[in-house]
């Protein structure tokens, strides 16, 4: 068993999916890399995967996300304008930016989310 503070070397599929719940339908969040389990002090990162036709809630908050699309295709909402992102799509979500994220394609939407460790700490 690996200690909190180890270096970490894995399969992305070796951690858990933890459904997001039932305001996010089809929604995933795998915590690829956390303090809590990694020691990592500064940055969280995820995957988030979507299923076809679901979505994460619309909502905004105190900190970005730094985004990444690893595979499947779909739309993202930023403010009041809706961008379509596929596999390679970079997206950078600002502090207090209102934003979603659907599934449109008929496969996985699956991309890396980084955010601030602070964020679980408020």
């Amino acid at each position: 068993m690996k200690e909190v503070g180890e270096a970490k070397v894995c399969h992305y599929t070796d951690i858990p999916a933890e459904e997001f719940g039932a305001e996010a339908p089809g929604v995933k969040i795998r915590q690829l890399i956390d303090e809590e389990r990694d020691g990592a002090p500064f940055y969280v990162l995820r995957m988030i995967e979507i299923e076809p036709g679901g979505n994460t809630p619309e909502h905004s908050h105190g900190f970005e996300h730094e985004n990444f699309v690893v595979e499947g295709e779909g739309e993202v909402l930023i403010g009041d304008d809706w961008h379509s992102i596929c596999k390679g799509s970079v997206v950078f979500v600002p502090s207090g930016i209102r934003h979603q994220y659907r599934n449109s394609g008929n496969s996985v939407l699956r991309f890396l989310c980084g955010i601030p460790a602070e964020r679980f700490r408020e």
